[in-house]
């Protein structure tokens, strides 16, 4: 009799075990549903300019709670460098910074930060005070006006001038200026002044110098000589902590910014007053003509990866350091599940 007791509790207790476990389990699964579909508060940062241009309309959608998550943007930042910390502290959770940045970003992380998305294709121009420059090929012998030495900007100059057989440091005068107002300063000094410098502020500097000519685009440049890749000025990187946790939101988000990236091309007018609006650009009028000539974009996957791989590739030839020493695993290009 006593044998059959302990033999009844013992099933019992056993059930009741197996009741928890799959209680647990059940209770485990409710919550990692309602992660996945919880609207949740994205910590967003972006650069000031074209960075940031294809984010406005997102941004003014979630301040009227038209989003399918709560996005909370920092500050528009003057300086890349001001999201490298908040990226690999947890501070910021997605920002929109330049291509090279984030190869730096992941290289010095170990890897915590991975792309989703291609946002900005190349903003430089080449532009002229006369009419003696047609082509790459007839810069030789001139001197070059340019802002970001040691940065993209240079790099970016340096293979093209090379890939049209042009020794940078012989074959031309690249004459680097601290920033965007020395450059206008010797442009409005100085007829038949050349340059290579960004969109917008090349419509900025044509509406102070009427005969300031552009005389070609650097990404029809780069796509003479270049068929596989592309000039990559800005992107969106995510925590992988982030990313792992979210996968649902994250996908949110890219749709929702890739919705926010056509607006910008289908309503520039509109576009163009957000922009002005959250102080991306100064001036509506200035940022409705160049809105069109800085290549925003949403490039994501296999797109994504061609257009970036094969940029930080020419980077790292000519500076490993540029993108932090190495080239990115296959880790920084993000994959959707």
């Amino acid at each position: 009799m006593f044998k059959k007791v302990i033999a009844v509790i013992l099933m019992l207790s056993m059930i009741c075990s197996l009741a928890g476990c799959t209680s647990g389990r059940r209770e485990n699964a409710e919550n990692d549903s309602k992660v996945a579909e919880e609207k949740t508060t994205i910590r967003i940062g972006a650069m000031s300019g074209p960075t940031a241009m294809g984010m406005v309309k997102l941004k003014k959608d979630s301040e009227l709670g038209n989003t399918a998550n709560n996005y909370e943007f920092q500050d528009f930042a003057t300086e890349a460098s001001a999201f490298v910390t908040p990226l690999a502290t947890g501070e910021v959770d997605i920002a929109a910074v330049p291509s090279n940045l984030a190869a730096n970003i992941y290289n010095k992380t170990e890897g915590k930060v991975c792309v989703v998305a291609v946002g900005v294709l190349g903003v430089l121009n080449l532009v002229e005070r006369g009419n003696t420059v047609k082509t790459i090929n007839d810069l030789r012998g001139k001197t070059i006006y340019a802002t970001g030495m040691g940065a993209v900007p240079e790099y970016t100059i340096r293979y093209i001038l090379s890939e049209n057989s042009i020794d940078a440091d012989k074959d031309v005068t690249i004459q680097w200026c601290s920033d965007t107002t020395e450059a206008l300063s010797k442009l409005k000094s100085e007829d038949g002044a050349i340059a290579v410098l960004p969109q917008p502020f090349v419509t900025a500097a044509s509406a102070q110098i009427k005969d300031l000519r552009v005389v070609c685009d650097l990404n029809e440049a780069w796509e003479e000589i270049d068929k596989t890749s592309d000039i990559v000025t800005g992107v969106i990187v995510v925590r992988k902590e982030f990313a792992e946790r979210y996968p649902k939101q994250l996908e949110q988000f890219i749709e929702e910014y890739r919705q926010s990236v056509e607006y910008t091309s289908k309503d520039v007018e509109g576009a163009s007053q957000l922009i002005a609006e959250y102080g991306v650009v100064a001036s509506a009028s200035v940022a409705q003509k160049a809105l069109p000539k800085c290549h925003i974009v949403c490039y994501t996957g296999l797109e994504m990866k061609n257009s970036l791989e094969g940029f930080l590739k020419v980077l790292y030839d000519q500076n490993p350091k540029s993108v932090g020493g190495k080239m990115p695993g296959e880790d920084f290009y993000y994959e959707y599940k």
